[in-house]
């Protein structure tokens, strides 16, 4: 995308953010008496319908969530509004995308005479009649619950961030802003929602986060000042050259991929290393700080070419952990296996993490229509298409800062003995909006749940019964005497997602929200334990760089002594961890680490002896676009054995 057309991005996302914001917050004071200094009226105003009172009742039991999680009464106001702003923005740009891929009649390039809402309005006559738009306001608003069943992150209207809408005058503004001739070609693009993701933070508010000048105070000032978009061709350079390289040194270099990652370096002299070879299935590729995840869309690409190639060339492949079948033996017929992939490398392969919840919006929806641009390109139809049941895109936040709802749900967790240890991961996850992956949640509740499953194993074993005369397990109980610390996470997790699930829908009104918000977080928090519970095959990452946040300083210290010095080492150490033996790391970052002398022991203690560079590119400046930073970019591999 040449910079003529990012510029147009950046225009009409600035434009659209100061429409919403400005709208939005004089929703919020002339309505629902939401200031934005932060003061909110003890209760509603009489000139307020039922309907418009149990809005505000949502609105403020959000507000009173964010402030439980540390925000001040500003911040928690005008951190609302941005995510209604965002919200209601990436919405629509999404609509222009599947207008673009054909997976939505046309609905809001020409407004209200769209063809999708002429055919709506035919089937129901009385939606054109209604006053004020409100019935184009209601096609709409029922496209977003059709998407909502697949990307739900996005599209949820019992998102709080749905409350507000758009008045007719912004609304039309918005649609004349993203229906402009110089953004006609971007929506087929599938890095567009990336760039507006990059922009809808201006410069100037980089700026007066003290980008350069001081350390981030908290997560938000973390992530808006180290969004830095990765250029596609330092993405297939890192690609390329670790996942690219892992398959190729499974199953040599004769097939269609070699062809295919047309920057991987490989030495004429010196032959690679074989390894083990695995079915497809089984790979995972995480991006630690994952963004709008670039890293992640080529990625799908080049899994694409692996599925393939892996089916073409290996009658007799190794099992999948997944099925204990081989690739071949699950999909006998090509057809089959192309009809079913997009699904499996989004359910199966790729993950991430980031601290901005922004984020997860993007990613999510990014690999949702890389999805659908596979299928289309194979001649599947919408209709015949896999249903994508969740992606590994997981938000790094705290878990509830709500204490009074945190020991009434523990109260009802059924087996006791998980209470003690959902109470455990709720306080170890306190730092997750700051460290993200930083974090290591896997050692910190590790003598918990070892703790958890002894008791549990004790109590079943503790029967009185005599062997063989024991009752029947009731189903849905759990029965896990004689399992491993790692299986007894998976099934406590199922149970506890479970029980939030259903904690969150016991309740009505304003106590709905809180539990449901409470729920959500929660949610989330469980699932950064177990993604960094798992070991990866690839690690990709562009992470922040410069200094951590101030709210974590001392735990981001104390637990990288070797790499305090700039939070990108520290995300380089940490990656190496989540790597399986032989796994391969890509990273761009500073090129500083190579050859100061501050980062001496990282070279040494980290670099050379973890994991070897595989490869090593000095780019210089100009690389990601404003970040004035020397940056290279390169390939580390894990116990790598080193020969002079």
């Amino acid at each position: 995308m040449d910079k003529a057309t990012r510029n147009a991005i950046e225009r009409a996302t600035q434009q659209a953010r100061k429409l919403l914001d400005e709208d939005f917050s004089s929703q919020l004071e002339g309505t629902f008496d939401v200031l934005r200094s932060g003061v909110v009226a003890p209760a509603g105003g009489a000139h307020l319908s039922t309907r418009q009172q149990f809005q505000r009742d949502k609105i403020v039991a959000t507000i009173e969530h964010k402030r439980a999680a540390g925000a001040t009464a500003v911040e928690a106001v005008t951190d609302y509004v941005r995510d209604s702003a965002f919200t209601t923005l990436n919405r629509f740009v999404a609509l222009k995308m599947l207008e673009a891929r054909q997976l939505v009649q046309e609905c809001i390039s020409k407004g209200d005479q769209s063809s999708g809402f002429k055919e709506f309005c035919g089937m129901a006559p009385g939606v054109a009649l209604l006053p004020d738009a409100a019935g184009y306001r209601l096609y709409v608003e029922s496209l977003f619950d059709e998407f909502s069943t697949e990307i739900k992150v996005l599209f949820d209207r019992r998102d709080s961030a749905s409350i507000l809408w758009p008045k007719r005058q912004t609304f039309e503004a918005l649609l004349t802003i993203l229906n402009a001739a110089d953004l006609s070609g971007v929506w087929g693009e599938d890095e567009t929602i990336g760039w507006v993701y990059q922009f809808f933070n201006s410069d100037e508010d980089r700026e007066k986060m003290g980008r350069g000048r001081r350390p981030p105070s908290n997560s938000r000032e973390l992530a808006v000042r180290n969004q830095f978009f990765t250029p596609r061709y330092v993405v297939q350079f890192l690609v390329d050259n670790t996942l690219g390289r892992l398959w190729l040194e499974m199953h040599g270099d004769g097939g269609l991929l070699a062809a295919r990652c047309e920057y991987l370096v490989r030495s004429r002299e010196t032959p690679a290393n074989a390894r083990l070879q695995k079915d497809p299935r089984d790979l995972r590729i995480l991006d630690p700080a994952c963004g709008s995840g670039h890293f992640l869309l080529y990625s799908f690409d080049i899994l694409l070419a692996i599925y393939e190639e892996a089916w073409a060339v290996d009658r007799n492949g190794p099992a999948s952990d997944l099925t204990g079948h081989s690739l071949r033996s699950d999909f006998p017929n090509l057809g089959e296996l192309h009809k079913a992939v997009p699904k499996m490398i989004v359910e199966y392969n790729l993950h991430g993490v980031d601290i901005d919840p922004r984020c997860v919006q993007i990613a999510a929806l990014a690999l949702w229509l890389r999805a659908q641009r596979a299928w289309k390109e194979i001649g599947v139809a919408a209709a015949d298409r896999p249903r994508i049941q969740r992606t590994h895109i997981v938000v790094a936040e705290p878990m509830p800062g709500d204490d009074a709802l945190t020991d009434e749900f523990a109260a009802q967790l059924d087996p006791p003995l998980l209470r003690d240890l959902f109470k455990r991961m709720v306080g170890e996850c306190r730092l997750a909006g700051d460290l993200g992956a930083l974090l290591r949640l896997e050692d910190s509740i590790a003598a918990e749940l070892h703790q958890a499953r002894e008791q549990f194993v004790k109590q079943r074993h503790v029967t009185g019964f005599l062997p063989g005369m024991e009752p029947v397990v009731a189903q849905g109980s759990l029965d896990l005497s004689g399992i491993d610390d790692d299986r007894f996470f998976h099934e406590a997790e199922a149970l506890i997602v479970g029980a939030l699930r259903a904690f969150a829908e016991a309740a009505t009104g304003s106590a709905s929200v809180r539990r449901r918000l409470f729920a959500g977080d929660a949610a989330q928090g469980i699932a950064l334990i177990d993604l960094v519970r798992t070991r990866f095959d690839i690690v990709l990452m562009n992470p922040p760089f410069g200094a951590g946040s101030l709210a974590a300083k001392r735990e981001f210290e104390r637990s990288y002594p070797v790499t305090k010095n700039d939070i990108y080492t520290a995300f380089v150490e940490r990656g190496i961890e989540l790597l399986h033996p032989r796994g391969l790391l890509g990273a761009i970052t500073s090129r500083a680490g190579f050859f100061l002398a501050t980062f001496q022991k990282w070279r040494e203690e980290i670099l050379l002896k973890q994991a070897p560079p595989v490869v090593f590119a000095d780019l210089g400046y100009g690389v990601l676009d404003s970040a004035m930073v020397e940056v290279a970019a390169y390939c580390l591999e894990k116990d790598r054995k080193v020969t002079s």
